[in-house]
């Protein structure tokens, strides 16, 4: 009966290691987005305000929607450079988050 107790204290120790581990990934991996989703927009938003000020200094239409392609283009190629970046750093999220999952399954199949 002590040997059961033993090996469900411990089983519950290394669950609650393995939820704090992941709880802790988790937050390291949301400031990763965050931090990364914050670049972008300042740098968006830059690109922007710079295509403001060449879109009011314009003397021909033909400049103007010259800009506007360019820009459009531009801004397209960063939005799906960044929304690989985004996803990648999801995917090392979520691996760093069921990494520690993987020892409490193995105690779990090992127990039965």
């Amino acid at each position: 009966m002590v040997a059961n107790f033993d090996s469900v204290q411990q089983l519950g120790k290394e669950q609650f290691e393995a939820v704090s581990a992941a709880a802790a990934a988790v937050t390291k991996g949301w400031q990763s987005i965050a931090a990364e989703t914050t670049d972008y927009s300042k740098k968006s938003f830059e690109k922007s305000r710079l295509l403001a000020e060449k879109l009011i200094a314009v003397k021909k239409i033909d400049e103007a929607f010259a800009l506007q392609t360019d820009f459009a283009k531009s801004a397209y190629e960063d939005f799906i450079a960044e929304a690989a970046k985004i996803g990648e750093l999801y995917t090392s999220m979520a691996k760093e988050v069921f990494k520690p999952m993987e020892s409490v399954t193995k105690s779990f199949t090992a127990a039965e």
